[in-house]
């Protein structure tokens, strides 16, 4: 980051991850491994550290808080802005054994103060606030009456004005490090830009945290953009194929969401609408209907998907144009949570795109209207590109994503097929020369298409020579075709309002040489790709729906959303090893030791039943390798290719140039590499003498091998990367 050269930007990684912690993570949570990070987060709080974490919906954000709150002596803080998604999480925490609360408006004073009195007494081990509730003198005066552990903010780009969902009442967080001085905060996040990031991190004086940063690709999500032509038909057709299955569809305004709800239900599909406008009871209502599998389909604005948990959201359909790409990544990220293949599918017209401008126009701050011009461009461009979309998302967001074909979006799922566009780009490029280089898409596809515009006719336009000249591509031909000359970078966009069309440099060159061109053919609509299925895709799927009823049943008696007592994936898996022993059952994922005492015995039986009835045998499900003690000594690629790079005498700093990778993780690397048994000579990248002496008899005083007290002692004097290299030699 410019200008915060002070903030470690490494991932700190904990080397040799405690088996308490894998044990707690079944014993609690009903799973086998660790999901990517999650490990290093949690070793992280346990240091008693700050942390940034920067995690796509879905990569579980919330067990990287949840699991040290259990070995923790304190209470758990966690912020959220979303009071239903409160409700869902404690609900799913309490499910699992786990003792946590949630105090927020909907509570009575009687209610609150018995949750309070319980945190008092060491009762609850994870406490859910709003934002607003922070800035109660009554509030923080308990809150210094009991003993907070950790602190977590969820959704933290919400304290950022630079992100796409500002709230005021988050800067009131900024007296938590003020009440709490020593006590660790995480923020977390999943979705945030570099400028995001930055300003959540300046706002929350996380000056001195490590940096979680997990790969925002989805690999069970499809994207897809369809031209906005049968739309609605084309919705009944997925509908109708795809009846079980919950889905999400956002519109642009509340009138829309009403009518395309109420359509939809008069063709037999459980359809609510949801929007700010409705009535809190109807809104309440509607969205409890769909988290409890009571409706199938919420249609809606954008206020809705931030408040709900729901992981088996198999649709997420932008029914039109939305207005930021973190916006649409947001929104998409509500489908398939729980890791299960899922799709999500835009219709994509210009006129959203004007009519989105219009609603830009009457932004009054002109650099925030300057900044929501740019958020729509991306996002036009987005809809309009002929390349991998996956790869726009992750590079939009930072990433670097190198492969060329994600077989999980419409381009790279439909074969490729270019033509030679030589010619048509000829005629845009001249036509944008021989008007001046002064004017909009539509204006020089009017003028390509020989539009009897009176703009034209004025300027006297109808008289050049590329007047009416293109008669074999559409208006919408055209604006992709142009779309991608932008994206070779042959033409440029000029101004944030009324972006102009001029000729790059290279634009110039390319008419001049008469090059050639091809660019990809367009389709009439884009093909929906099924992402790949796991082994358990060969799922009984009559024991599924059985047991997707006797879930229903059970969640409807305990007044809770049917995926707090088990998710899909959970199911599947039952439905497809048919475990008729508790032992084998225990081994599912998603089953922890409450569940299992719960319902171990329930389907266990009902699994035999039907595996009796329908001749089927019970399959042994495989112990998960990651659950196994010598896990931590397993190597991967990337710790190979780091051991090749210490055989040829490397430096940390050059080790982490030549592999792109932050000078923390290669020192972790190294670290692993000889724990594992590796045969590597390191002693070149032993530390000075005078300098090592000085970190050993840190290490001596500490007391311990943990690096974080020897950071602190020796005031930042050492990065975290040279300590680490130093323990080697202290251990041997």
């Amino acid at each position: 980051m410019a200008g915060t050269e002070a903030r470690p930007t490494e991932i700190f990684i904990v080397s040799g991850v405690p088996m308490e912690n894998v044990l707690l993570l079944k014993t609690h949570f009903g799973f086998d491994q660790f999901r990517p990070l999650q490990e290093e987060i949690i070793g992280c709080v346990m240091a008693q550290r700050d942390a940034f974490v920067l995690m796509p919906t879905g990569a579980g954000k919330s067990l990287c808080f949840q699991l040290p709150a259990l070995k923790m002596p304190g209470v758990t803080l966690v912020i959220s802005p979303l009071i239903a998604l409160m409700k869902d999480q404690v609900d799913a925490l309490q499910a699992d054994g786990i003792p946590a609360e949630f105090i927020n408006s909907t509570l009575t004073r009687a209610e609150i103060d018995r949750i309070q009195t319980e945190a008092r007494r060491g009762k609850i081990k994870i406490l859910y606030a709003a934002p607003e509730r922070l800035a109660m003198p009554e509030f923080q005066l308990f809150l210094q009456e009991i003993n907070v552990s950790l602190i977590a903010i969820d959704e933290s780009h919400c304290i950022s004005e630079w992100g796409h969902d500002f709230r005021p009442d988050y800067r009131n967080l900024k007296m938590l490090r003020n009440i709490f001085p020593q006590v660790p905060v995480m923020a977390l996040t999943a979705t945030a830009t570099q400028k995001v990031r930055e300003d959540i991190i300046d706002q929350l004086s996380l000056d001195k945290a490590q940096i979680f940063i997990s790969s925002f690709n989805r690999p069970n999500l499809s994207y897809a953009v369809l031209p906005k032509k049968n739309s609605y038909d084309h919705l009944i057709n997925i509908f109708r194929e795809h009846r079980n299955e919950a889905a999400i569809i956002y519109c642009f305004s509340r009138k829309d969401t009403e009518h395309l709800a109420a359509d939809l239900r008069q063709e037999g599909f459980k359809a609510l609408p949801y929007h700010a406008g409705l009535e809190s009871e109807a809104r309440r209502t509607n969205q409890e209907k769909f988290i409890r599998d009571e409706a199938q389909i919420i249609v809606a604005t954008i206020a809705f998907g931030m408040g709900i948990d729901k992981p088996d959201v198999r649709w997420v359909i932008h029914y039109h144009l939305p207005k930021s790409i973190e916006g649409y990544y947001q929104e998409t990220g509500r489908a398939g949570r729980d890791g299960l293949p899922s799709r999500c599918m835009l219709f994509y017209s210009a006129a959203d795109a004007i009519k989105q401008q219009y609603f830009i126009r009457q932004i009054e701050d002109e650099a925030e209207r300057k900044n929501a011009y740019g958020k729509l461009d991306q996002m036009v461009d987005y809809c309009e590109i002929a390349t991998c979309r996956r790869y726009y998302l992750l590079r939009y967001f930072g990433e670097d994503y190198q492969h060329e074909n994600c077989d999980g979006c419409d381009i790279c799922f439909t074969p490729k097929a270019d033509f030679d566009a030589t010619i048509i780009s000829q005629k845009i490029m001249s036509a944008i020369i021989r008007t001046g280089q002064r004017f909009l898409t539509n204006y020089i596809i009017d003028v390509l298409l020989g539009a009897k515009n009176k703009k034209i006719l004025e300027r006297g336009h109808h008289d050049l020579s590329v007047y009416g000249i293109v008669d074999d591509f559409s208006k919408e031909d055209l604006r992709r075709i142009i779309s991608q000359l932008v994206s070779k970078k042959l033409i440029i966009k000029s101004g944030d309002e009324y972006p102009i069309l001029q000729l790059s440099p290279r634009g110039n060159e390319f008419l001049k040489q008469r090059e050639k061109i091809q660019l990809p053919k367009f389709k009439s609509i884009g093909k929906i790709s099924q992402p790949s299925e796991a082994v358990e895709a060969g799922y009984d799927q009559g024991l599924f729906e059985q047991l997707r009823l006797w879930r229903k049943t059970t969640a409807d008696e305990k007044g809770v959303p049917p995926y707090v007592i088990f998710g899909d994936l959970t199911l599947r898996q039952m439905a497809f090893y048919l475990p008729q022993s508790e032992e084998n059952f225990s081994r599912i994922s998603g089953v922890g030791d409450e569940k299992l005492n719960q319902y171990g015995k329930i389907l266990t039986a009902v699994i035999q039943a039907y595996a009796q009835e329908h001749n089927l045998s019970e399959q042994e499900v495989p112990v998960k390798r990651s659950a196994r003690p010598n896990r931590s000594n397993r190597l991967g690629s990337t710790h190979r290719e780091t051991k090749k790079l210490v055989l040829q005498k490397m430096s940390i700093e050059e080790m982490a140039s030549t592999r792109g990778l932050a000078a923390g993780t290669i020192a972790a690397h190294i670290e692993k590499l000889l724990s594992a048994g590796e045969t590597i000579d390191i002693d070149y990248l032993r530390p000075p003498v005078e300098q090592f002496e000085t970190i050993q008899a840190a290490f001596q005083k500490s007391g311990g091998a943990a690096l974080s007290p020897v950071w602190e002692m020796l005031g930042e004097r050492f990065s975290y990367e040279e300590l680490r290299i130093a323990r080697l030699f202290i251990k041997s």
